[in-house]
């Protein structure tokens, strides 16, 4: 019996074996999609705020 999982960008049962290329997503489209959504900050991980840094704690950045 084939494990079958659903794309997360579409809903579409995908097959979870060794050949199915996209996994977990149904195709080259969706995961493409996905990763834009994470890129434009669509998607996040909640996490720490991280402390305020001023350009004195890095001297060679401009």
């Amino acid at each position: 019996m084939v494990t079958t999982v659903d794309c997360p960008q579409c809903g579409k049962t995908v097959a979870w074996q060794q050949d199915q290329q996209w996994k977990p997503f149904c195709s080259e489209r969706c995961k493409l999609i996905d990763l834009g959504d994470w890129a434009s900050e669509n998607h996040s991980i909640k996490g720490e705020d991280l402390p305020a840094t001023s350009n004195q704690d890095f001297p060679d950045y401009h």
